[in-house]
């Protein structure tokens, strides 16, 4: 969630994830400092940002990135970064955490876009090998 967190502020702010992760493991707005594990997620994505937005926006269907609402926006990337470039826990885990995020932070409509489009890149994924 903190990761989520620092991908959205990093988008409304147009500042660079990399500063903003670092500048929140020392202040942060929920007065507790990011955690190493969220500040490696959050980097994880910006590794990865270009790849990760294109296979988004490849993968979704009748919305581009820029009008998918800005909660679920970063959903998406860390959730595809995670199924792309993350250690390797098994894609129905990661569905089911990241549409329970997108239940509990955005929209139920929110929660089954982030869950169809979440597996159709984990599909992908698994087709390319």
């Amino acid at each position: 969630m903190r990761a989520i967190d620092v991908l959205f502020e990093a988008d409304a702010r147009q500042v660079g994830i990399e500063d903003l992760a670092k500048q929140r493991t020392v202040t942060s707005t929920a007065q507790t400092p990011l955690p190493d594990a969220a500040k490696q997620f959050a980097l994880l994505y910006a590794a990865h940002a270009a790849d990760i937005d294109d296979t988004i926006a490849s993968h979704s269907e009748a919305w581009t990135l820029e009008r998918m609402p800005a909660v679920d926006r970063a959903i998406l990337r860390m959730g595809a970064a995670e199924i792309l470039h993350g250690n390797g826990v098994d894609s129905p885990v990661l569905l089911k955490e990241y549409t329970s995020i997108a239940s509990e932070l955005s929209t139920e409509d929110s929660a089954s876009f982030v869950n169809a489009l979440l597996q159709r890149i984990a599909d992908a994924k698994e087709l390319l090998g």
